[in-house]
């Protein structure tokens, strides 16, 4: 479907999602870094009127529409550049790897519970509890709750999806405001008695002046959890299921690990966990043979543009010694991922242990379902087994 949208409608309108979709790389890169497009138009639009909006917003969904719908993934213009200068600070490139030692002991205590079995669901066993706990350490989230992220970061996300119901809303608002209670009170006890995590340096964080206020900071920690925890999962199982079906892409790894790094890029342009993301015209404008009008959205296929042969040679092959591998999922731009080493780190740690620790790891299930959507993709389950 992705190339036959590429060849014949690289911008399509689709009445059924409210949106044009844009099917090739270079298009898709171009409107990333457009100015004329942004994830929200509050920034352009009278005060009043988005005031008018957020006040119906508030009404139906009020913890959602305060934390969700206001971190660096839905903000654009000077309120954007100065929360992400502020979380960047807080979140910098040392505090990342400091963390490569906790990351490889928790994979080793998971696969040290599994490695006798013979066998394991991979999304549940493993994908799904690396992340959590790996976010849960960087904010400083008591261990003893740490079982409710997934739950949250799930029923939060449930709402980026088009077919999403009247009792996903209300999952959702019950998530977002449960978190949002904890993260606040956390940031209290972090002004009073600091501690080395992610919670108080955001507290503590601060540039001529200027630090985030609390909404800011709840909203900042909402956005790591599902942006870091749902990605990370969908990248891990979406990347392993590529390299048991190209055995002698494994066999490649297994003879030099050193090439993980470059393959963990490659399992993420191949099979992206992030398939659909949004943008919306700040302007009447031109748009291939298009005329959008300011507030229409454009609906970018990131699953597409990294299978574009424009864009990349063999683009429906999977090579884990691709290089280079300009793929979009982690974005471009203004908006480009800050939760990207985390995710690369976590992944390059947990391949190297699976395939030094697990030899003769194969699927149980040939042919594993995937969970329905059109914004995220992702396994429901990946059975493995090994003896």
């Amino acid at each position: 479907m992705y190339a036959r949208l590429r060849e014949q409608s690289p911008f399509l309108h689709s009445p059924e999602l409210g949106m044009t979709l844009v099917a090739r790389y270079e298009d898709i890169r171009a409107i990333l870094l457009d100015g004329r497009f942004g994830r929200t138009l509050d920034h352009v639009t009278p005060r009043e009127e988005v005031e008018r909006r957020r006040a119906v917003e508030r009404a139906h969904l009020p913890c959602y529409s305060r934390y969700v719908r206001v971190n660096l993934l839905e903000t654009e213009g000077e309120d954007h550049a100065r929360v992400r200068r502020l979380v960047s600070a807080a979140l910098n490139p040392r505090h990342i790897r400091n963390l490569r030692l906790q990351v490889q002991s928790l994979v080793d205590e998971l696969l040290d519970g599994l490695a006798t079995n013979g066998q394991m669901d991979f999304v549940a066993d493993l994908a799904v509890p690396l992340p959590v706990h790996m976010i849960s350490e960087l904010l400083g989230w008591p261990a003893h709750e740490r079982h409710r992220l997934r739950p949250w970061s799930a029923q939060i996300v449930r709402l980026y999806e088009k077919d999403h119901t009247p009792e996903d809303e209300r999952r959702a608002e019950t998530a977002a405001s449960e978190f949002a209670a904890m993260i606040g009170d956390l940031a209290d006890e972090r002004r009073a008695v600091p501690r080395d995590d992610l919670i108080t340096s955001l507290v503590q964080v601060s540039e001529d002046d200027q630090k985030l206020t609390r909404d800011e900071l709840i909203a900042t920690c909402m956005l790591l959890l599902n942006a870091g925890h749902e990605a990370t999962v969908n990248a891990a199982g979406n990347g392993l299921l590529a390299l048991l079906r190209h055995p002698e892409q494994m066999a490649v790894l297994r003879e030099n690990p050193a090439l993980i790094p470059t393959a963990i890029e490659e399992m993420i342009r191949y099979d992206a966990p992030l398939q659909l993301f949004h943008r919306f015209a700040l302007e009447d404008l031109e748009l291939g043979p298009l005329s959008l009008k300011r507030g229409d959205t454009v609906g970018l296929l990131y699953g597409s543009g990294n299978r574009d042969p424009q864009m990349f040679e063999r683009a429906d092959e999977f090579d884990v010694r691709r290089q280079p591998n300009r793929h979009l999922g982690f974005g471009t731009g203004a908006h480009f991922c800050l939760g990207a080493p985390l995710a690369r780190l976590e992944l390059e740690v947990l391949f190297a242990t699976l395939l030094e620790r697990l030899p003769a790891l194969r699927l149980a299930d040939p042919r594993p379902q995937f969970r329905p959507g059109l914004v995220f993709r992702g396994l429901k389950d990946l059975r493995l087994e090994w003896r």
